[in-house]
């Protein structure tokens, strides 16, 4: 026996087509991208908008430190000269200070002065770059400038003080010891010779020495070139505008919107609990997908999609169907199971008929068995007539004795009415139509329940089942032991992950297989998401199937020998031949052959 819970195979991907993939899921979610692309064209626009009127002056200083030798190599400049600090000190309010008493600005507006300045030191130079922003191209150049020279202007008192107060530290010192070196010497000539002179002599020479020493060092210092820098570019009035201009705004605007827009999608797509893609749905079921429906306009209509103007549903239906014959778990025992997650199972029940006219296309005797006795409306909307079978569906003994199984609370479903169901092109199928019922898991676990879904063990037979959600009602779990091939029908964007797993989970304890999905687009009025599960859904689309115009129900007709039969062959003194009931199990009723339609 083949083995009915394996997981599927998952298909080897490349990069490039795991890419794709994902770039494709992420196309799905269009108003966040769409989203993002206003909020960076809105952006955009106002960038444009806002630099429409603003003009930008630059001016470059190099800075110099103070030396007596300016061809000395050994002098380092970015040694003597810390740039960070001078950057601060062009930025400081001092120097707009200086600046705004050269422009004539007020207090009021000083604030204003300082917010258009900029300063920058490119990598690796002694350059400061003074950049002015102002509303008119004059008025930019004037105010760099005008914060240029200011710098310059502090830079230089500032060096001039540090060199005054040098200058007179060491005039401090020299004062006192030139003093005394004058009273050493007017002592030294009114000495007489002798070792008190010589003495004398050698104090002088010490005193000498240090006088000159501080000469030296204030000569060094007045000799200083304390030039602070140089303007080796002077700001003039630009030309054009600072802005990128409107359709460059725009265009930078929708780069940078489209961005946030994929990362948008990107963060719903790792939090969306809906399947992504096929893959996701086929690693959740552990199982291929056989189909994905396309949008038909006959959803709502009629059940059946063969001889529609549109044949892509059709077809589609056909792919489903060979995908399935030529599955070896489906093979062995052709009974099939047509299920929806949640919510309304009006496509499952287009994916069964449509499947049943399938295989009858391909020469199958196909019986459709309509389990949902909750909401039958199978009968009412295809184009159905009376058939002559199945004789297992009758409770031996006539009327009478079904009466009496009825009255001990058996299952009057199935009750022996079969229809055939026209499919055009594709032939003719049987119908088992559903019937509402007092206990539905007692209907579909009755023994006459079980030698109806047997019917598949004839050869050239296929059995299509037709129940309930399955994660709404236990309907369809109590056919599985005996149906084993389970067919999901859903829409990909209305269930979660986490349900085609549960199940999954359910069919498999259930001692059954899944043996694909078949998805769907959304049906026309029906939310996206999570709004159509439950059984609220059903519930509403109930009273619009009742109050559908169905078609005429043919009597079911007594297919065995009814009693009066067996009283005439009493009363003719003939002898009575053994009684057999038909679906005990001794032999196997057979399809009939259905009718097939002009190819």
């Amino acid at each position: 026996m083949i083995e009915t819970n394996r997981p599927a195979a998952a298909p080897a991907e490349d990069e490039p087509d795991l890419l794709r993939d994902q770039f494709k899921q992420l196309l799905r979610y269009r108003r966040l991208l769409g989203a993002g692309v206003g909020i960076g064209l809105l952006g955009g626009v106002y960038l444009g908008i806002s630099t429409a009127d603003t003009y930008v002056a630059t001016a470059d200083i190099v800075l110099r430190a103070p030396t007596d030798d300016p061809f000395n190599p050994s002098l380092a400049p970015d040694k003597a000269i810390n740039i960070g600090s001078e950057r601060q000190v062009a930025l400081s309010s001092s120097i707009a200070n200086e600046a705004a008493k050269k422009l004539g600005v007020s207090s009021k507006d000083f604030a204003g002065l300082r917010s258009g300045l900029q300063v920058t030191n490119p990598p690796q130079t002694m350059v400061l770059r003074f950049t002015y922003t102002a509303s008119s191209p004059k008025e930019a150049s004037t105010r760099a400038n005008a914060m240029t020279e200011a710098y310059l202007l502090k830079r230089q008192e500032s060096l001039d003080v540090t060199r005054d107060k040098m200058v007179k530290g060491y005039q401090e010192q020299r004062d006192p010891v030139a003093k005394n070196l004058d009273e050493l010497v007017k002592q030294i000539n009114a000495m007489p010779a002798g070792p008190g002179r010589d003495a004398a002599y050698s104090s002088k020479t010490d005193l000498q020495s240090k006088v000159n020493t501080l000469n030296s060092n204030i000569a060094k210092l007045q000799a200083l070139d304390m030039t602070p820098g140089r303007v080796t570019s002077a700001a003039t009035p630009p030309s054009d505008t600072d802005g990128p201009g409107i359709p460059m705004s725009l265009a930078l605007g929708a780069a940078v919107g489209l961005a946030l827009g994929l990362l948008a999608a990107w963060v719903r797509l790792v939090f969306d609990p809906a399947p992504r893609s096929e893959g996701d749905v086929a690693r959740a079921l552990r199982a291929p997908v056989l189909g994905y429906l396309p949008r038909a306009k006959t959803i709502g209509g009629p059940l059946l999609a063969a001889g529609e103007e549109d044949p892509r549903l059709a077809e589609e239906f056909r792919s489903v169907a060979f995908r399935l014959a030529y599955d070896s778990r489906f093979a062995d025992r052709r009974r099939l199971l047509v299920v929806a997650p949640r919510g309304s199972s009006e496509t499952a029940a287009a994916a069964a008929v449509n499947l049943a006219a399938s295989f009858a296309e391909t020469g199958k005797d196909v019986l459709l068995i309509e389990a949902d006795l909750r909401t039958p409306v199978l009968a009412s909307q295809l184009p159905t007539g009376a058939g002559g079978r199945p004789r297992w569906s009758q409770t031996p003994g006539g009327p009478a004795a079904g009466g009496h199984a009825a009255a001990h609370g058996d299952s009057d479903w199935p009750d022996g009415r079969q229809l055939v169901v026209d499919a055009g092109e594709s032939g003719a199928f049987d119908l088992i139509p559903g019937e509402p019922v007092r206990n539905v898991a007692r209907a579909l676990t009755s023994p006459r329940a079980s030698r109806l879904i047997s019917e598949a063990d004839s050869p050239n037979s296929t059995v299509v089942v037709l129940a309930p959600p399955v994660l709404s009602y236990a309907d369809a779990l109590a056919l599985v032991d005996r149906v084993d091939g389970v067919l999901v029908v859903c829409d990909p964007r209305a269930v979660h992950r986490s349900d085609l797993s549960r199940i999954r989970e359910l069919i498999s304890g259930a001692g059954g297989t899944v043996l694909g999905a078949v998805l769907h687009a959304p049906l026309p009025g029906e939310k996206r998401g999570r709004g159509g599960r439950g059984g609220t859904s059903k519930a509403a689309d109930a009273p619009a199937r009742a109050a559908r115009p169905s078609a005429p129900q043919p009597q079911p007709q007594p297919l065995t020998r009814q009693p009066n039969q067996a009283q005439a062959h009493q009363a003719n003194g003939q002898a009575e031949p053994e009684q057999h009931i038909p679906g005990d199990g001794t032999d196997t009723v057979a399809l009939r052959t259905v009718r097939m339609g002009r190819r």
